[in-house]
């Protein structure tokens, strides 16, 4: 199991877990599946129901080439239209419970997906995969060379998820909240505050404590801090955002 550590734009470090060799194969083995099965389809519907490769036999060479191009475009730019379309998923992956992510924090791009798209002419074409299978199994970080090449990975989602695992905090019918100004937060603001502030005390990693206070404190604009501890603080702050947000 690769453990991988994602520096996100706010300077916070998240912890994901790589896809296996495995997840990898199955998640590409599934989205062939679904490849063969559009061929089959578009093969008896416009060759045998439409007959229309006997209006195609009439066309010059290029015609014909174009034509047939056309049909079988989708299976060729397949995984960069689902990739672009589903977050970094194709049906495979999301079955698989995997996804692409950017190890530098930033969200992947279009241009980040057709890097991989077109690595895949190497990694996946050449020697029928072999390329790739010994790129992921010798890099680091489970990638292959098209994500060597646009700076992604591929993680896994398959975590056991409780209320620790999401920006949802155990509140008391009586709970009196602190600071309004939490809902100047978003929940991908609220949900990476978490992961860094459990991360942080559960390695006791205080300057990070410090400077999440502080970056909260900042862009929120609080005048006065109710608790002495970092800890109480940012506790505070993830209960007073959970509060706001079930109640507006």
């Amino acid at each position: 199991m690769v453990e991988l550590q994602i520096n996100t734009t706010q300077n916070v470090n998240i912890n994901f877990t790589a896809a296996s060799v495995g997840e990898r194969i199955l998640a590409y083995g599934i989205d062939w599946i679904i490849k063969i099965a559009y061929i089959v389809v578009i093969y008896q519907v416009m060759f045998n129901l439409f007959r229309i490769d006997e209006a195609v036999r009439d066309m010059d060479q290029w015609s014909q080439i174009s034509i047939y191009a056309l049909f079988y475009m989708p299976v060729v730019v397949y995984t960069l239209v689902f990739e672009s379309l589903l977050d970094g998923q194709t049906p495979g992956k999301r079955i698989m419970k995997i996804k692409v992510v950017k190890i530098d924090g930033y969200q992947a791009s279009f241009a980040d997906f057709l890097i991989r798209w077109f690595m895949r002419i190497v990694d996946l074409n050449i020697m029928t995969g072999i390329v790739a299978l010994i790129a992921i199994i010798t890099s680091s970080k489970n990638q292959r060379l098209g994500d060597l090449a646009a700076g992604t990975a591929v993680i896994t989602l398959k975590h056991n998820i409780n209320i620790s695992h999401t920006i949802l905090e155990d509140l008391s019918n009586n709970y009196v909240p602190s600071y309004p100004h939490v809902i100047r937060l978003s929940d991908k603001d609220a949900r990476i505050i978490k992961d860094t502030f459990l991360a942080a005390k559960k390695t006791r990693d205080y300057p990070t404590l410090i400077k999440l206070r502080q970056k909260l404190v900042e862009v929120m604009d609080i005048k006065e801090i109710k608790q002495d501890s970092d800890v109480e603080f940012i506790d505070i702050i993830l209960k007073d955002y959970n509060y706001y947000t079930q109640n507006m």
